[in-house]
């Protein structure tokens, strides 16, 4: 399909501007640029949750900062622990804001935003660390978050979405239950070959330029680190037994054919699967439900999987 129209403008503005290298600019340059990006992109006014607090969780290099969103209806409810996108690099809790008061309202979870420790300053496995101490605190304290033992999940967006995937197999390995994972457009293979990678390599917000920057900055060159599951999760030994998965995907996303492989070896080793690629939307679509009824409607059906996973309808 096309690119979707409501998406051309943005993209010609950006494409208009020569993109700064990943591997050599300042990270916090590149983090005010994501900032006014995702308020460019961001509703005129706040998703209405029950009510939002930010905290810290203990972790392993001091406290992690997190945002607790809670739904209107009051009682026990599930448990969403949601890490956002930006590469490892940028990306924070007020970049995914919108992101997270959606998917609180409309799963009816408690969301717990994670703001972990990010590249170049904290290479991995620093954020893994990060993301893993507060799922763990949330599984262990969920009186204190939706009360749901047994309706916890976690979900996140590109880095984040390998951020997720990567949790989930580690409480896998510890024998934690997980109700549900979602994936969107997430990094699953860092040294695989893919044809999206050539594909929609330039002129699509993410470029494989960007990529090469970014996998340098997060987790080097040693072909060691780059291809252990806690990486590269495509890569993981077993599969088997992991939490039912929603993973979704963009036509014009470098990253399309790396979440579609994951999604296909899920379903290989016998895990419940929904996955889409969502015709004519890029990379980032989550955050850009504001400006595009295509990611819109994207971004509707893939928290309605998760609602349905986290309520035990599916």
């Amino acid at each position: 399909m096309p690119l979707d129209p409501d998406l051309v403008g943005l993209l010609d503005r950006a494409n208009a501007v020569a993109a700064a290298p990943v591997r050599t600019t300042d990270p916090e340059a590149l983090r005010e640029a994501e900032r006014r990006l995702s308020a460019s992109t961001a509703p005129a006014e706040p998703i209405a949750v029950g009510s939002v607090q930010n905290g810290a969780v203990p972790g392993p290099a001091g406290g992690v900062p997190v945002r607790i969103y809670w739904p209107a209806d009051e009682g026990p409810v599930p448990t969403v622990v949601y890490f956002h996108g930006g590469g490892w690099i940028t990306g924070d809790l007020d970049s995914h804001d919108h992101v997270t008061r959606r998917l609180c309202r409309d799963t009816g979870a408690v969301v717990v935003a994670v703001h972990y420790r990010r590249a170049p300053e904290h290479p991995f496995p620093a954020s893994y660390e990060d993301c893993l101490a507060v799922a763990r605190h949330v599984a262990e304290h969920v009186k204190e978050y939706g009360a749901r033992r047994d309706r916890v999940a976690v979900a996140g967006d590109s880095a984040g979405g390998n951020l997720a995937a990567v949790i989930a197999q580690t409480f896998r390995d510890e024998g934690r239950p997980l109700a549900a994972q979602l994936l969107a457009y997430p990094a699953t293979d860092f040294d695989g070959e893919y044809p999206s990678r050539a594909e929609n390599g330039s002129g699509y917000l993410l470029t494989s330029g960007n990529i090469a920057d970014i996998q340098h900055l997060y987790a080097g060159d040693d072909p060691a680190v780059r291809g252990s599951a806690r990486v590269s999760p495509l890569r993981a030994r077993s599969l088997a037994g992991l939490a039912p998965a929603i993973i979704g995907t963009a036509e014009y996303d470098p990253l399309r054919d790396e979440g579609l492989a994951y999604a296909r070896a899920l379903q290989d080793a016998g895990v419940e699967v929904f996955v889409h690629a969502y015709a004519g939307l890029i990379h980032g679509f989550l955050n850009l439900f504001p400006v595009s009824a295509a990611a819109d409607a994207a971004v509707g059906e893939l928290f309605a999987r998760l609602k349905r996973q986290l309520d035990g309808v599916a």
